[in-house]
Parts: C-alpha cells; structure tokens; sequence
C-alpha cells in the first residue's frame, strides 16, 4: 500500500508549483495580463458606444480607458526589472500616501458617484483611492509581517500593526464612503496577509467572524443593500424593480450562445442593462462573444493565479510570498465576486471586473499589482539560474582538469 502521492498527482503539482521551470511564472503571469488588458479595452469600446456620457460623446470611455491601459502597461514592464529592495522602501511611503487620499475624499474635492463617495476629481480627472489602497496595504503589509516575524515569531501579535490600526482605519475610510463591496475585497486581503503570514486558525475564524458581523451590521443599516438581499433571494416585489439589472444580465448571457452574437452587436446594452460598461461588462462579453469568450476570460484568469502561485510557491522569502498571495486574492477574489454577482450567486454589491471593466484607477492599479510580482518572478527566475551555474561550474571545472591530465 502506497503512502506516497501517485505519479500523476506528483507530475500534477510538479507542474502546478512550476517546480522545473524558472522562467515560466514570469510568461504566465504577463500573457493573460496582457490578454485581460486588451479585452478589456476593446470590450468597453463596446458596452459603452451607445451611451453618450456627460456630453462627451458615445467613445470617452474608451479614450480614458486606452490612456490607462497604455500608461499601466509600459509602467508594468518598468517594474517588471525593479528588485524587491525597492519596494522595501517604498512600503511606508505607499501606504500613507494612500492613506492620505482616503481622507481626501471626505474634502470638497471628493466626489459622490451612485451613492458612493469614494472618488476624488483635480482638473478634470477622476482617481479612485480605494483601488491605490488595496495595492499599498498589500506591499506594505507583506513588508512589515516580514519583519516582524524575523523578531516575534509567529502568533497573535500579527494583528499590530497590519489589522490594528492601518488595516482598520482602511476599511473605516472607505465604508465610510459607503463603499461595502470594496470594503469585502480589502477584507479578503487582509485575511489572506494574515494566512500567508502564520496566524492560527482560531484567530483567523475570529477575525473573519468579526469582519463578518460588520458586513451584516452595514447591510441591516442600508435600505438600498437589504433592498439587493431580497432581490437576490427572488423578493423581486417592489416599485424600484431591484431585479431588473440582474435579470437583463441573464438574458444577455442566455441570447449569447456559444459563440455569441458578434462583437459590438450585444442588444441588451442599448439602456437594457445598467452600468453595461462597469460592472456587468461580464454580460455584455457574454452576449456579444458566447459561452467560449466567457471561458476564455475565466481561463486566463486562472492561468494569471497559476503564475502567482508559482511565485509564492517557490520563495524563501516571506515579503515575497505575502504580498504575492495578498495581490493574487485580490485580483482573483474580486473576479470571482463580480462573475458570481452577474450569474446571481452573489448579490449584486458594485465589485467590477478586473482588467475588463470601465475605471481608469481600477485597471490602473490593477496593472501595476501585477507589476511588482511580475519582477518577483524575473528576479526569482534570476536567481534560480545563477544558482543553477553556480552549482554546474565546479563539475564543469573539474571535469576540464581531469582531461586536461
């Protein structure tokens, strides 16, 4: 009787972990990126180009949307060749920096967009903070928990200062803004920090079970959220029609088929559906490139999470593999809940698509996430090569001498 995992599951994992790879994670990791970037504009062109937004013609999405993602992307391979020094230093300035921004909001130039004050507007352009928090709490945390576990160990003492006080006044600053959906996903990053960096299982329940008492105690207190709860559960009786976004989504993905109806020919974009270009683009792709573009986005989302496990997987680094799975959670978390809010098995809380949905700041960020643990791995796969020539020379050395003799 075997105790040993079989040779299929080993080869299984070998290939999962990238074991005898170095330099795949880097080409798994910027491939769907590149992909989800791409899609993401051409697909916004799409959803948004019937709609003529605030005057500036029915393409102002796409133009913000194109400068973005040009600028994320040349910055994407600019930090791909950065070391993880330089995000050593940059960790406290990051984080306050996005700190500071949070506050801002709360001044005359934050901006209240569908109920949600959570962007700030300076001559003529729009920021969201909350997407720069989620990458400084991600970098900054992974930083300090490194450190500290070098001196404390592991434990309880995990929670200062990364939950108690940054990670709470985060999360207060942008609920205060009214913004729960980005409230779970920083939630879901913080107990991935925490996971990744050692605390107990009984501690993490805890903290997961207090986030989780905060999140009903914000739903109980916002008629507009219990008003989404009931639609999700079938209580779709009401004047405001609260199931009607959700159910023009289903019927865009339902009429896309296999192969959909062509792109830019989605019919249910045409005032059918609210915020298309946002946060139910996921249904305008459906509609428009079928059940096999769905697939494609979700394959390339997984093939992304390959790519960072990779990276997590095979570091002795602590500042590497927190901020590698706190980033990854974050991306990946965040698909999952926008894919699982336009198919109705979540309710429908405002969480966009990453890489595919209308936002300047949240593709944006989203990019430059990427870029930091895309130079995780160059300089993993550097490493791991130097490691391997060091290890062959003496051989090949020896080997010289021998038949030199």
């Amino acid at each position: 009787m075997s105790n040993g995992p079989t040779p299929h599951v080993a080869r299984a994992w070998d290939w999962l972990t990238g074991t005898h790879s170095t330099k795949s994670a880097y080409w798994l990791i910027l491939g769907p990126t590149l992909a989800l970037t791409f899609i993401g504009v051409v697909m916004v062109l799409s959803a948004s180009s019937v709609e003529d937004i605030g005057g500036a013609g029915s393409f102002a999405s796409l133009r913000s949307q194109g400068v973005y993602a040009v600028i994320g992307v040349a910055l994407l391979f600019w930090m791909g060749k950065w070391r993880r020094e330089t995000y050593y230093r940059l960790a406290r300035v990051m984080l306050l920096l996005s700190i500071g921004l949070l506050i801002l909001v709360f001044t005359p130039l934050g901006v209240e967009i569908n109920g949600n004050r959570n962007w700030l507007r300076v001559a003529g352009f729009s920021f969201q903070p909350a997407e720069a928090a989620k990458l400084a709490f991600s970098v900054w945390a992974a930083y300090a928990l490194s450190q500290k576990l070098k001196l404390e160990g592991y434990g309880k003492n995990l929670l200062v200062p990364v939950v108690f006080p940054f990670g709470a006044l985060i999360v207060l600053l942008i609920l205060m803004g009214r913004d729960l959906g980005t409230v779970l996903i920083m939630l879901l990053i913080i107990a991935a920090v925490l996971y990744l960096g050692g605390m107990r299982s009984i501690y993490l329940a805890g903290m997961a079970a207090l986030g989780l008492v905060g999140v009903v105690v914000a739903t109980l207190f916002s008629s507009n959220r219990m008003l989404r709860i009931e639609a999700w559960l079938g209580n779709c009786d009401h004047a405001s029609d609260p199931c009607y976004q959700y159910e023009q989504g289903i019927f865009a993905l339902a009429s896309g088929g296999w192969f959909g109806v062509g792109l830019g020919q989605s019919r249910q974009k045409w005032s059918y559906i609210p915020e298309a270009g946002n946060d139910f683009i996921f249904t305008v792709l459906g509609e428009e490139l079928g059940l096999l573009g769905a697939l494609l986005v979700l394959g390339l989302f997984i093939t992304l999470g390959i790519g960072m496990f990779r990276v997590a997987y095979n570091t002795t680094d602590p500042f590497v593999r927190i901020s590698t799975g706190a980033i990854m959670t974050w991306l990946l978390g965040q698909a999952f809940m926008n894919i699982a809010m336009v198919t109705g098995l979540l309710p429908v809380i405002g969480v966009p698509l990453p890489f595919i949905s209308a936002g300047g700041s949240a593709l944006l960020m989203a990019i430059l996430a990427v870029g930091v643990v895309l130079s995780f791995a160059r300089q993993q796969a550097q490493e791991l090569h130097d490691a391997t020539v060091r290890a062959q020379t003496p051989s090949a050395t020896k080997e010289s001498v021998q038949s030199t003799q």
